[in-house]
């Protein structure tokens, strides 16, 4: 796999007959190791390990309800009361991310209304944070501790 502008972490990599498979922490199970979910993990491991967010806090491929649609956020991560606070979208490193992708993850936030938007292909990264009142947001200059949130 491609190296990412992520910390490394110690992955468990298994194969099972002609697939590779990578432990997913937070689903508690192995998953096909594909490009997008090699960035999916390390950003997980590196918002746990790094910015100090609760990993029993977090869930991977959360679904939700759509204009009447079933769609999957790839990672939604909780305050401390069970509500949605952040929606992180991945995509593939060879993978520009563009407005179509900020569109997406807007999409999803119109029925998960969190404060913070996290975006990467594992070599680029952004964060926005909503604000409501004036119905605006804010490019940070970097993903915020957990505790600062």
């Amino acid at each position: 796999m491609i190296e990412l502008n992520l910390p490394p972490y110690p992955c468990k990599l298994k194969r099972e007959k002609d697939k590779l498979l990578i432990f997913d922490d937070l689903r508690r199970r192995y998953v096909t190791l594909t490009p997008e979910e090699w960035v999916r993990q390390h950003f997980v491991a590196y918002l746990v390990n790094q910015k100090g967010f609760p990993r029993g806090l977090m869930g991977n491929e959360i679904s939700l309800t759509l204009n009447k649609c079933n769609r999957r956020c790839d990672t939604v991560v909780y305050d401390r009361n069970g509500n949605p606070l952040c929606i992180a979208e991945y995509k593939a490193p060879h993978i520009e991310i563009t407005q179509k992708t900020f569109d997406q993850i807007v999409r999803y936030n119109r029925v998960l209304q969190v404060d913070y938007l996290f975006v990467s292909n594992g070599l680029s990264h952004y964060c926005c944070r909503i604000d409501y009142a004036t119905n605006s947001y804010t490019f940070l200059p970097d993903i915020p501790a957990y505790s600062d949130l």
